[in-house]
């Protein structure tokens, strides 16, 4: 029967420069990246927004989601543990009884990375003096593929996998018992289908004016953090108290999201009256 699964035991490391090894996840994580401000770029490009606005754009929002995603994972899914190893939130390195050893950065959490990436653009549009809805729509329009390929270097390092089962795509993971759904690449693959409902909808809609001022914000963080609730239901639990929770901890987050997502996609005058509030008087970039 193990003829009709997926043996899946890739090697994480693409390639090495003398000590240092380059990861699939890295390269995936830079493409998604990569391929996101381009689309952003175009996009400030089509609404005349000047360069010098758009080029603190990839600092705030690098650094925003990694901070974010980081202590995300930190105090939400660890809090215990990370209180009592203060050090290891913002280290790449582990505290072992052999000394201090280099691991990385393994813990990362999506919603935490979310709230990272709201608040550092709300630094950003202080600083431009763009419209803060406008800025979120502009990143949400490409958020999809980055997250797309995030979640494929997940699957290069066999890592979020989800619930043993049998349908005959299963994959079987390394250091993990029994086929496996490949959780990892359902998001991937659903990541990458809202993406190209946003391209559709920015091209047929977005230029002629018909969608309000935060509907692709409302839409794209709905559509994720939907799905994000219902694969959660096929996923390994992540850390050990989520063995006893009926919905587990990504899906008690992914609440909030959509409800506020569904609420900026409708629109309506509050929207308005908080994208009003939200003009900043134009800053010096220097």
């Amino acid at each position: 029967m193990d003829l009709l699964f997926v043996n899946w035991n890739p090697d994480p490391v693409l390639f090495r420069i003398g000590g240092v090894a380059i990861r699939y996840y890295s390269l995936f994580f830079a493409i998604g990246i990569l391929v996101a401000w381009h689309i952003i770029h175009k996009v400030y490009r089509f609404r005349g927004i000047p360069e010098k606005k758009f080029d603190p754009l990839l600092i705030y929002g690098f650094f925003g989601i990694f901070i974010g995603a980081r202590l995300g994972h930190c105090f939400f899914y660890e809090p215990a543990y990370y209180f009592s190893h203060p050090l290891e939130i913002i280290l790449p390195f582990k505290d072992t009884p052999q000394g201090w050893k280099f691991i990385g950065y393994e813990g990362l959490a999506s919603h935490g990375g979310t709230i990272g990436l709201i608040v550092a653009l709300w630094l950003y549009v202080r600083k431009t003096g763009l419209n803060f809805v406008d800025v979120l729509d502009f990143i949400a329009i490409a958020t999809p593929f980055a997250g797309g390929c995030i979640r494929m270097g997940n699957l290069m390092n066999g890592e979020i996998v989800g619930k043993i089962t049998d349908v005959p795509w299963a994959f079987l993971f390394a250091g993990y018992e029994g086929p496996r759904h490949p959780a990892q690449l359902y998001e991937a693959i659903a990541y990458f289908i809202m993406f190209a409902i946003n391209m559709w909808l920015y091209k047929k809609y977005y230029k002629t004016g018909k969608l309000h001022r935060g509907f692709f914000f409302g839409l794209t963080i709905a559509m994720i953090f939907t799905f994000r609730f219902f694969i959660e239901f096929l996923k390994e639990v992540q850390v050990d108290f989520e063995s006893d929770m009926a919905l587990n901890m990504g899906q008690w987050l992914s609440v909030p999201f959509v409800i506020l997502g569904v609420a900026c996609a409708i629109g309506g005058r509050w929207l308005d009256t908080l994208s009003g509030k939200l003009e900043y008087k134009e800053k010096k970039l220097k």
